[in-house]
C-alpha cells in the first residue's frame, strides 16, 4: 500500500489526533539526510481488529503531518527471512524510518536493521534497542476481571484466545492477578480466538451453573459467547455477566450492548509518530518506553 502522494487524506481525522500530531511535526521534519518523507511500517496480523485499527491510527497520524506510510505485511510465525527481506527493502528505498509493529522475537528484526535507521516498536520484544509503544494489556486483564468481581461473582471465568498470541497471554495474566488478589481459583476454556470457536464454548459453559461471570479474550469471542449462552437458556446480564476485549465498533450495538475494554489508538499512532520524530534527531532514548493504559468501557451486559 504505497502512499507517495504526500497530500493523500485516506482517514477522516479527529481535531484532536490532528492538533497533537502537527505539534509533533512542528518540533522537527521526520526525513533525514539522504532520505525520503516516507516511513515503513511493518505488521503481522493485518486480519486481527486491533491490528487493522493500529494500522489505521498511524496512518491518521502521518497524514495530518503530511508524511507518507508503506504497509507491508509478515506472517505470523514466519521464517525469519520473510522480515528481512521485507526490511532489507524497506532500507535500500530510502525510508525516513521504520515502525515494527507486533513482530515477535523470534523474527530477529534487532539484528537486521541498520543503527543508523530511526526505528520505533509497537508491542517490541523485551531487551530489543528501540523506543516502543505498548497498550498494557496487562492492566486491562486485571480491570476487566475486578469489574466482574465488584459485583460480587464467585469468580471470573476466562474464555482466553489462542495460546501463541502474546497479548493472550499478557490478558490471561492480569486475570490470575486479578483473581489471586481476591484468593480465588482461576476457571479457562481456551478458544481460538474466533466468534465461531468461542459460541462453543458458550454453549458448554451454559450448562454450568456455577460459571456466572466471563473475561473474554476479545469482543469477537465475547459474541460467540453471548449466542451460545442465549442458546443454551442463560440471559446476559441477567443470569452472566460478560465482558469483551478491544472495543470493536459494533460491541455498543450488540444485545446487550456489551462492556468491555478498549484503549486510544489515536494516541498510540501519535506516540509512535513522536517517537520516530525524535528518534530522527537523536533526541530519545533507546530504552524509552511508552506505556498505553485501557479503561473500561461500561454498558449492560454485567449486572
Amino acid at each position: 500500500m504505497n502512499r507517495q502522494n504526500s497530500r493523500w487524506r485516506p482517514w477522516t481525522v479527529g481535531a484532536t489526533t490532528r492538533n497533537r500530531t502537527l505539534a509533533v511535526h512542528r518540533r522537527e521534519p521526520v526525513p533525514v539526510a539522504g532520505r525520503t518523507s516516507v516511513i515503513g511500517l511493518i505488521v503481522q496480523h493485518t486480519t486481527a481488529y486491533e491490528t487493522s485499527r493500529l494500522v489505521q491510527a498511524i496512518g491518521e497520524a502521518a497524514a495530518v503531518a503530511e508524511i507518507s506510510i508503506v504497509v507491508r505485511r509478515v506472517h505470523h510465525g514466519g521464517p525469519p527471512a520473510e522480515l528481512h527481506q521485507t526490511a532489507e527493502q524497506f532500507v535500500q528505498s530510502g525510508v525516513a524510518g521504520l515502525v515494527l509493529a507486533s513482530v515477535g522475537a523470534e523474527a530477529g528484526a534487532d539484528r537486521i536493521v541498520p543503527p543508523h535507521l530511526p526505528v520505533v516498536t509497537v508491542d517490541g520484544a523485551d531487551g530489543w534497542r528501540w523506543p516502543d509503544v505498548s497498550i498494557d494489556q496487562f492492566t486491562g486483564g486485571l480491570l476487566a476481571t475486578r469489574h466482574l468481581l465488584g459485583y460480587d461473582h464467585r469468580t471470573v471465568w476466562h474464555v482466553a484466545g489462542p495460546e501463541r498470541a502474546p497479548a493472550t497471554r499478557t490478558r490471561e495474566a492480569g486475570w490470575r492477578a486479578a483473581l489471586a488478589e481476591a484468593g480465588l481459583t482461576p476457571r479457562m476454556v481456551r478458544t481460538d480466538g474466533t466468534a465461531a470457536s468461542a459460541y462453543e464454548c458458550g454453549l458448554r459453559l451454559a450448562r454450568v451453573a456455577r460459571c456466572t461471570a466471563i473475561f473474554a479474550a476479545n469482543d469477537y469471542v465475547a459474541l460467540g459467547v453471548m449466542r451460545g449462552m442465549r442458546e443454551g437458556g442463560r440471559r446476559i446480564p441477567e443470569d452472566v455477566s460478560l465482558v469483551g476485549y478491544d472495543d470493536v465498533p459494533e460491541a455498543a450495538y450488540l444485545q446487550p450492548p456489551l462492556t468491555t475494554v478498549g484503549h486510544s489508538f489515536a494516541h498510540i499512532g501519535t506516540e509512535v509518530l513522536r517517537l520516530l520524530v525524535d528518534r530522527s534527531r537523536g533526541g530519545v532514548r533507546c530504552s524509552e518506553r511508552v506505556s498505553i493504559r485501557p479503561t473500561i468501557m461500561s454498558r449492560c451486559s454485567v449486572a
